[in-house]
């Protein structure tokens, strides 16, 4: 994070010295990183256990999500991609498979008198 501390008002620069101030002091009460996993390590050996074994590898990817329950998908779900049943006449790339909302041109069609048997892919 780079910041152009020369267009800081005084008062702005006086709060941005006592947050530094503080965030000092609190790393020098930290021990050093080194110490700290030696000591994480010797704990860890004392109760029979590798890191490896209760964190994974360093670096590794987060263990993989349980297989989901075969079954009724849940409100909402995704189901299964099903071929199309209708097309639109007026435009060929428009098809529906018969599932959920009709869409608005098959609507509009059947509206106007017309019955969906007619839009059916043979």
């Amino acid at each position: 994070m780079s910041m152009n501390i020369d267009t800081l008002s005084p008062q702005e620069l006086a709060a941005l010295i006592k947050r530094a101030n503080t965030r000092r002091k609190v790393l020098a009460k930290r021990k050093p990183a080194n110490q700290t996993k030696a000591a994480v390590a010797k704990l860890l050996k004392s109760a029979g256990w590798s890191f490896e074994e209760l964190f994974g590898k360093v670096g590794a990817s987060a263990p993989a999500a349980p297989a989901k329950k075969a079954g009724k998908p849940k409100k909402g779900g995704s189901r299964a991609a099903v071929a199309p049943k209708y097309r639109n006449p007026a435009n060929e790339k428009e098809t529906w498979s018969g599932r959920g909302r009709s869409p608005r041109w098959l609507a509009a069609l059947t509206a106007a008198g017309h019955k969906m048997d007619e839009y059916l892919i043979k």
